[in-house]
């Protein structure tokens, strides 16, 4: 089975330091871009490749105080390249010393599998937005389960897709979700949840799921030996009876639905928008009307949105890197309170 898929090769890449780590991947990422701007691995964290690619080909974690950097494809030989040109990481305020790397680099990844393979949330998987979010709020307790599967799933093809992988026959996915009540997380509305997965695809560990994968949210670890996964045989019905099949044309048809949501006409929408601006006007505002209803207008017309793959912000046809966020994250988390919240246990 494994000879119709393109060999794909993945590396992880973990720094031993002289003191533990606590750090966001955000100050991490700053340092290369700032201290080492000429380095391969820069343009990879930058934003340099992000038209280019929709999934972060590096990504930077954090997990047990400890650096872990993963390259995917076109990212495996910049991330090989770190231990030969950088032997500390200086973030002004604290530098830590590189005493070693251990680094695995492996080629049998994003295969499909004759067998269902299990993964763990090492890190709160960002499963919800706020579109998505409002959706699993308002459907039944028992769908919810069944919701989340085809989230998982639809992330899954996606990825797949971006790897050149053929899923013509789709992904069977499963979520082991202790508390289906999931915690909100960051300034996104985005909700999350922790636990565990199975599917039939194998996926390099370390990488993220979900939103939030450039901050560290949805770091994955597969519970299997490699060794023992089936390549050459299609699936037990079996073993899937309790699971649920995602197709690659759902994700295409929730792209259509989308799409056409989107342009709409809602004229009693508008209507209802203008009247609850009128009266917010009349309550909280001071100044002129017309300054007022001109900076209603500007809000209207920006339809700023966040997108996380690269943590850019894009604002109507205008792409610019959220520079202004990585400095409040720096200046948030560097501070001798937060690390004594984030280790106290």
């Amino acid at each position: 089975m494994n000879e119709t898929f393109p060999e794909i090769k993945t590396t992880v890449l973990r720094l031993s330091t002289d003191k533990p780590v606590r750090k966001t991947p955000y100050q991490v990422k700053g340092v290369f871009i700032n201290k080492h701007s000429s380095e391969p691995i820069t343009p990879m964290l930058d934003g340099t490749y992000r038209k280019k690619f929709s999934y972060p080909r590096v990504q930077v974690k954090i997990l047990n105080e400890q650096i872990y950097i993963i390259g995917i494809k076109e990212g495996v030989e910049p991330v090989l390249s770190i231990p030969d040109k950088i032997k500390e990481l200086d973030f002004g305020n604290i530098t830590f010393a590189i005493d070693n790397f251990k680094e695995e680099t492996l080629k049998q990844q994003f295969i499909l599998s004759g067998s269902i393979v299990n993964y763990c949330f090492l890190t709160p998987w960002a499963a919800l937005n706020h579109l998505t979010g409002n959706k699993y709020r308002s459907i039944p307790f028992k769908k919810k389960v069944s919701y989340l599967n085809k989230l998982l799933g639809n992330n899954l093809i996606f990825l797949a897709k971006e790897m050149g992988i053929p899923i013509e026959k789709g992904l069977y996915t499963k979520v082991e979700i202790p508390n289906l009540h999931p915690k909100s997380i960051d300034d996104n509305k985005w909700k999350s949840f922790k636990g565990e997965f199975k599917t039939n695809i194998v996926l390099p560990n370390y990488i993220g799921l979900g939103n939030g994968i450039t901050r560290g949210y949805g770091t994955i670890n597969g519970l299997f030996d490699l060794d023992s996964v089936v390549f050459d045989k299609e699936l037990d019905k079996e073993q899937v009876k309790d699971m649920d099949l995602v197709l690659p044309n759902d994700l295409s048809k929730k792209k259509k639905k989308t799409r056409e949501k989107k342009h709409m006409p809602n004229r009693f929408k508008k209507e209802k928008s203008f009247k609850g601006a009128k009266k917010q006007r009349s309550k909280y505002s001071s100044g002129s009307k017309n300054n007022y209803y001109k900076k209603t207008k500007n809000q209207r017309k920006s339809k700023r949105i966040f997108s996380e793959d690269f943590d850019v912000i894009v604002d109507g046809n205008i792409v610019a890197s959220n520079k202004e966020s990585d400095i409040q994250d720096d200046q948030r988390f560097n501070t001798e309170k937060h690390h004594k919240q984030q280790h106290k246990f």
